[in-house]
C-alpha cells in the first residue's frame, strides 16, 4: 500500500478507536479489535480455526453489542473508502502535474485518444468525428445506494478535512485543528443512524441527484471540454473560437421510471422537472453574475457591436427599471450591462416572469453568442472564448432541465390501457391505472411546453416484444391529447431485455419502421434512432457468460440493420453498478464493441452507488467522463473496428460452445424445483425488500416462488450479500472446463477484447467471494445438491480464470484493485459473520421475541458490507 494511503487508513482508523472507546468503552472497542484480529487472522491463513473462533466470538455478544459492532466496521468502510478515494484525487493531481503529451495513454485520456484518432482517419476527419461526439450518462434510483444522505454528506466532510490534512503544514495548531475537526465528524458519523425510518420518496432522489449537479457536474463538465480544445487548439486556445463544443448531455430516470414503480406518478415527474429546472436556473444565474462582474472592459478600448447595441436597446425596453440601475453601475462598460441584463433575464425565467423571462435556452444562448461576437470584433477574443464560452457550454449541456428526464413504462400496462380505451372512450369510466398512463402524457407535454423538447422526449418501452408496443405509446399519446394541436414530440424507445428479446430485436425495428409515427420522427430528426438494451434481466434469464455473448450479437447486428437503413443509430446500455448486471469499467467495455455500434454516441445508465464513486468528487468525476468519452472516439477508429471484428470471426465457433455450456449450466440450477425459495433461505433476499433504500419496490408483484418477476436489482444485491456474487460468474468454468484448450482460451484472452473484458469482470467478482462464508450462507438452506454446485462452480470459475490469467492469485496482475478488495475483505467477513447470526435466528424461528432485533442486526450488516464490497447492486 502507498505510504500516504497507508497513512491516512491509519490516522482515521485511530481517531474512530478513540471515538468508540469514548461512546462506548474500553469493553466495546476490545470486542471490535477481536474480532478484528481474528478476521484477518482467519483470512492470512485460512487453514487455521480463526474463522471458527471469531464465528464464537459473534455468537456470544449480546444483540446489542453486535450492532455496534456491525455499525463500527461500517463506520471503518466508509473511512476507508474515503481515504482511498481522495488517494485516487492526489495521484490524478501528481499525474496530471507530470504528464506530457508523448506519455499520455490513449484509452486513458481524451486528448490522446484524439492524436490516435487523426493519425487513423486524418485531422479533418478527427475533427468532424470530435464535433459530433455525444456522451449520455442517464441517472437512475436503482435502490443500490444503502447509505443515507444525512451518512453521504458526513463522508464528503471527513474527505474535505482528510484532503486539508494533506494540504496544510505539518505540526502545530492547524494540525491539531484538524484532527480535533477529524474526531467531530467521526463521532457524528458514529452516532448517526445508518438505517432510514423510512423509504426515500422518487422527489428525495430527484434532490439527491440534483445534489450531484451542483456539486461537481456543473462546473466539472465545461472543465473536460475546456481542456480538450486547450489541447486541440494548442498556441491558439483562447484567441480562437473553441473546436469542441457541448458534447454531454445528462439524462435522468428519476421522476420519470415508473415500470413497477407506482409511487411515480404524472405529478411526481412534473414536480422533477421544476426542482431541476430551478437548480440549474440557480446556477446559471450565478454564474452568469460571476462572468458579469469580470467583463469591466471599456467601451473606448472595446466597442460595442451593432448587434450589441441592438440587443441593449431590446433588453432596455423589455425592463426599464432595471436597465436604468444596470447601465449606473456600469458607465462605459457596455458587455458588462448587456450580460448582467442576461442575468436579470435568467432570473425572471426561474420566477416565472414572463415580461422578461427566456423562453427557452435558445434564446439565452443566442443573446451570449451576440455578446462573443461583439468581443471579438472589438479585438477582445480571450474575454469571449474564456469565461463567457464556459458559460456557453453550460447552457449547451444542461439548457433550463439540466437532466432530460426519460419516461419508461411496461408494455403490458400500455396493453392494458389501450384495451381499457378500446371499451370506454376516453370520457369513460377507466381504471385508474389507465388514467394515469395518459396523465402522464399530459405530464410530458406539460414539461415540454415550459422547459424546451429537450427536457422529456424519450419514452422508453420495457420488454418491447412487438413493433406494436412501440405503436402503443404513440396512440396513447393521441388519445391524452384528442382534439388539440399540443402533442409532445416523443421518441418511442424500445428496451429489449430477456435473450429472446434480443435475438427478435432486428425484426422488431424493422416492422417500426413501417409505422408511421416512427416514420414522421424520423423525418424530423434526421433519421436518429434509439435503442435500448438491458444488461440485468437477460443476465438473470440466461446467465453472465450468455448474455454478455447475446448482448454483442444483438449489438452487431442492430449496428448492420441500422447501416442498411441509413439511420444513425445511438445504443443505449442498461448497465448497473454490479458486474452481474453489466458493470465494470466502461471504457473497457466500450473498446470491445462490435464495429458500428458505437459511432461517436454512448449512452448508459448510472446507477446507485455508482454514481456517487463516479461523480461524487470533482476529480475523479472528470476522469471517469474524459476516459469514456476517450473511448467512444477510440471505438471508431479503424484499427478497433478490424481488431474486433477479426476476433469475432475468429473465435465464433469457441462463442457458441460458451454460450450453450454456460447457458445449460446455468439453467441448469435456477430452474431445478424449489430454487427460488432455496435463494430466498441462503441469502437476505427478503430482508434486502425490507431496507428503505429507494422508492422502488424489490418485486413486480408475484411471490418468491417466481424468479420471473423478481427485479435483477435484488437478485444481484441478495448474492453479493452472501459473498457468492453468483450472478455474476456461475456457468463460465462449466464453459471453460467443457472448451478445455488451454491454449484456445489463452489466445482469445489475448486477441478477443470481449471475451478478455468478460474475464476480468469475473476475476473481479470472483475477488469479492469467499467460499467459507459462502458455504455457511448456503447450508442456511436444506438443499445440499444446489450447495454443491454452486461451490463446485466457484472452485472450477476460480480455476480457469487463474489458468487463462496466468496468475497465481485472483487480481494478483492487478495492483491497485487488489489492493483495495485486500484492504476491505478481512473487515467484510466479520460483518458477514454478523449477517449469518442474524440470518440464523431468523430462520430457524427460536427465537420469536428477538425476531426484530435480529432482522435489524441484519439491515446493519446488510449496509455494511454493501460499503465493504462497493458495486455490489
Amino acid at each position: 500500500m502507498p505510504e500516504p494511503l497507508r497513512n491516512d487508513v491509519r490516522v482515521l482508523g485511530e481517531l474512530l478507536g478513540r471515538v468508540l472507546r469514548e461512546s462506548g468503552g474500553d469493553e466495546l472497542l476490545a470486542d471490535v479489535e477481536a474480532l478484528r484480529e481474528l478476521a484477518i487472522a482467519a483470512h492470512d491463513d485460512p487453514a487455521s480455526d480463526a474463522l471458527e473462533r471469531a464465528e464464537q466470538l459473534v455468537a456470544g455478544l449480546s444483540i446489542q453489542r453486535a450492532e455496534q459492532v456491525a455499525r463500527a466496521f461500517t463506520c471503518y468502510f466508509h473511512l476507508a473508502n474515503t481515504a482511498e478515494e481522495y488517494h485516487r484525487v492526489r495521484v490524478l493531481a501528481e499525474r496530471e502535474a507530470s504528464a506530457l503529451a508523448h506519455t499520455l495513454v490513449s484509452d486513458d485520456s481524451l486528448p490522446a485518444a484524439v492524436a490516435q484518432l487523426a493519425q487513423e482517419v486524418g485531422e479533418d476527419e478527427a475533427r468532424r468525428r470530435v464535433s459530433e461526439l455525444e456522451f449520455r450518462p442517464v441517472f437512475t434510483a436503482h435502490p443500490t445506494e444503502a447509505r443515507r444522505r444525512a451518512v453521504s454528506r458526513c463522508i464528503r466532510r471527513i474527505a474535505e478535512l482528510v484532503a486539508d490534512r494533506d494540504q496544510r503544514s505539518r505540526g502545530g495548531l492547524s494540525l491539531a485543528e484538524n484532527e480535533r475537526r477529524l474526531l467531530a465528524e467521526i463521532d457524528t458519523l458514529w452516532r448517526t443512524a445508518p438505517l432510514r425510518q423510512a423509504k426515500p420518496t422518487v422527489l428525495d432522489e430527484v434532490r439527491t441527484v440534483i445534489g450531484v449537479f451542483e456539486s461537481t457536474l456543473a462546473e466539472t463538465l465545461p472543465n473536460v471540454y475546456r481542456r480538450l480544445d486547450d489541447w486541440i487548439l494548442g498556441d491558439r486556445a483562447g484567441r480562437t473560437a473553441p473546436s469542441v463544443r457541448a458534447f454531454a448531455h445528462p439524462g435522468s430516470w428519476i421522476g420519470g421510471d415508473r415500470d413497477g414503480n407506482p409511487n411515480v406518478t404524472a405529478e411526481v415527474t412534473r414536480e422533477a422537472a421544476l426542482a431541476m429546472s430551478e437548480s440549474v436556473l440557480t446556477a446559471l444565474e450565478a454564474s452568469a453574475r460571476r462572468v458579469a462582474r469580470a467583463l469591466t472592459l471599456d467601451a473606448d478600448g472595446t466597442p460595442p457591436s451593432p448587434e450589441l447595441s441592438a440587443l441593449w436597446h431590446r433588453q432596455r425596453s423589455r425592463a426599464e427599471k432595471d436597465a436604468a440601475r444596470v447601465a449606473a453601475a456600469t458607465p462605459n462598460e457596455p458587455h458588462q450591462r448587456v450580460l448582467l441584463m442576461v442575468v436579470e433575464r435568467i432570473a425572471a425565467t426561474r420566477t416565472r416572469n414572463a415580461d422578461l423571462a427566456y423562453s427557452g435556452p435558445d434564446e439565452l444562448e443566442a443573446d451570449l453568442r451576440t455578446i462573443q461576437d461583439s468581443l471579438v470584433r472589438a479585438g477582445a477574443p480571450r474575454a469571449a472564448y474564456g469565461d463567457v464560452q464556459r458559460l456557453l457550454w453550460q447552457v449547451e449541456t444542461f439548457g433550463f432541465h439540466l437532466a432530460e428526464i426519460e419516461v419508461r413504462q411496461h408494455s403490458q400496462v400500455h396493453e392494458g390501457a389501450l384495451a381499457d380505451l378500446a371499451e370506454h372512450g376516453v370520457d369513460g369510466p377507466l381504471a385508474e391505472r389507465t388514467v394515469e398512463v395518459l396523465d402522464t402524457f399530459r405530464a410530458l407535454g406539460a414539461v415540454q411546453r415550459r422547459f424546451g423538447e429537450r427536457a422529456a422526449r424519450r419514452y422508453i418501452v420495457s420488454f418491447t416484444q412487438s413493433a406494436e408496443h412501440l405503436a402503443a405509446v404513440y396512440r396513447l399519446a393521441e388519445y391524452a391529447f384528442e382534439g388539440t394541436d399540443e402533442l409532445p414530440v416523443i421518441d418511442a424507445i424500445p428496451l429489449f431485455e430477456t435473450f429472446a428479446d434480443l435475438e427478435a430485436s432486428v425484426d422488431i425495428l424493422e416492422e417500426s419502421l413501417a409505422l408511421p409515427a416512427v416514420q414522421k420522427r424520423l423525418a424530423e430528426n434526421g433519421r436518429r434512432i434509439e435503442v435500448m438494451l438491458g444488461y440485468s434481466d437477460s443476465s438473470k434469464d440466461v446467465g453472465p457468460v450468455s448474455a454478455t455473448l447475446a448482448l454483442d450479437t444483438a449489438q452487431a447486428r442492430i449496428a448492420q440493420w441500422a447501416e442498411r437503413h441509413d439511420l444513425q443509430l445511438t445504443l443505449f446500455h442498461g448497465r448497473g453498478g454490479a458486474l452481474g448486471r453489466g458493470g465494470g469499467p466502461a471504457n473497457r467495455a466500450l473498446l470491445a464493441q462490435p464495429p458500428g455500434s458505437v459511432d461517436g454516441r454512448f449512452k448508459l445508465t448510472e446507477q446507485g452507488e455508482v454514481i456517487f464513486a463516479r461523480y461524487g468528487d470533482p476529480a475523479i468525476a472528470a476522469r471517469h467522463i474524459e476516459q469514456v468519452v476517450a473511448a467512444t472516439l477510440l471505438a471508431g477508429t479503424p484499427s478497433i473496428e478490424q481488431r474486433n471484428a477479426a476476433a469475432t470471426e475468429r473465435f465464433a465457433a469457441l462463442a457458441r460452445r460458451l454460450d450453450e455450456a454456460s447457458r445449460e449450466r446455468f439453467h441448469g440450477l435456477v430452474r431445478a424445483e424449489g430454487f427460488p425459495q432455496w435463494f430466498a433461505e441462503v441469502t437476505p433476499l427478503e430482508e434486502v425488500g425490507l431496507l428503505p433504500i429507494g422508492s422502488r419496490p424489490a418485486r413486480r408483484g408475484l411471490s418468491v416462488s417466481s424468479l420471473d418477476d423478481l427485479r435483477a436489482i435484488p437478485w444481484v444485491f441478495s448474492w453479493s450479500q452472501a459473498r457468492i456474487n453468483l450472478a455474476g460468474w456461475f456457468g463460465l468454468g462449466t464453459a471453460l472446463e467443457g472448451v478445455g484448450d488451454l491454449e484456445e482460451l489463452r489466445a482469445a484472452y489475448a486477441q478477443w477484447p470481449l471475451f478478455a473484458t468478460m474475464i476480468d469482470n469475473v476475476e473481479m467478482s470472483l475477488a469479492k467471494t469467499d467460499s467459507r462464508i459462502a458455504a455457511r450462507y448456503l447450508a442456511l438452506g436444506d438443499r445440499d445438491d444446489l450447495a454443491a454446485m454452486v461451490l463446485e462452480e466457484m472452485e472450477l470459475t476460480t480455476r480457469w480464470v487463474l489458468a487463462i490469467t496466468e496468475s497465481d492469485a485472483i487480481l494478483s496482475r492487478r495492483r491497485i484493485l487488489g489492493r483495495a478488495v485486500q484492504l476491505r475483505s478481512p473487515y467484510v467477513d466479520a460483518l458477514s459473520l454478523l449477517q449469518l447470526r442474524a440470518l440464523r435466528g431468523l430462520r430457524t424461528g427460536d427465537a420469536p421475541e428477538a425476531a426484530d432485533e435480529l432482522r435489524r442486526l441484519l439491515l446493519l450488516s446488510v449496509n455494511g458490507v454493501a460499503a465493504g464490497l462497493q458495486n455490489t447492486g
